[in-house]
């Protein structure tokens, strides 16, 4: 018979990948041990195999929780009736939203992607693949000659992904502007560049 997982197990799941992104996010993967992520905890080395087979197996859910979080907002924001740009401003807030509430998942997310085995980092970059699909279908209603220059689609919506990304790098929450305006900035930021700018060889957006 299968062992009954207790009632607490995926509050005690969600624990250790909490304390295990803020210990990646500092020392690094290669650089933090399973016995100071049980310290970190205040549980035992054995503990934390009863909730995961291998230091890997926490490192994918630190990465996989982020980015299935991130594609759920976009999801969301995606089938509300709302004209594209609308749909980016908000879609540009509610990053800005999870990045700040797990920065150090983000930073995990962002430089360590490579420490993953092949199958489950496919994985991830499978949802991070969707994301960018869903910004540049909102850039094609935006602006429709991307429709048929395709080869632009996706360095437009990367530079997107680029101006808000490394956002954990300096924003402080709590400094003069805060998440919120900081999404609006870069938001209008992008929009302006990509509705006025031109579609020509040599000035793609």
């Amino acid at each position: 018979m299968a062992r009954t997982k207790a009632p607490d197990f995926e509050e005690r799941r969600a624990a250790i990948i909490e304390a295990a992104a803020k210990l990646y996010a500092e020392r690094g993967f290669l650089g933090a041990s399973i016995a100071e992520l049980a310290d970190a905890c205040g549980i035992s080395k054995s503990l934390i195999y009863h909730y995961y087979p291998s230091k890997e197996d926490i490192l994918f859910d630190v990465m996989a929780s982020h980015v299935r979080a991130l594609l759920d907002a976009a999801e969301r924001v995606n089938v509300l009736t709302l004209p594209a740009p609308e749909k980016l401003r908000m879609l540009t807030a509610e990053f800005m939203r999870h990045y700040v509430g797990a920065a150090a998942r983000h930073k995990v997310l962002l430089n360590e992607l490579s420490r993953l085995p092949a199958r489950r980092r496919a994985a991830v970059v499978k949802i991070q693949r969707r994301l960018i699909g869903i910004v540049e279908a909102l850039l094609v209603d935006i602006r429709p000659e991307l429709r048929k220059r395709r080869a632009l689609k996706r360095p437009a919506a990367m530079l997107y992904f680029g101006m808000i990304n490394w956002t954990h790098t300096w924003l402080d929450p709590r400094g003069a502007l805060d998440p919120k305006h900081i999404a609006a900035l870069a938001a209008e930021v992008f929009l302006e560049g990509v509705e006025r700018g031109e579609m020509s060889g040599k000035t793609p957006i």
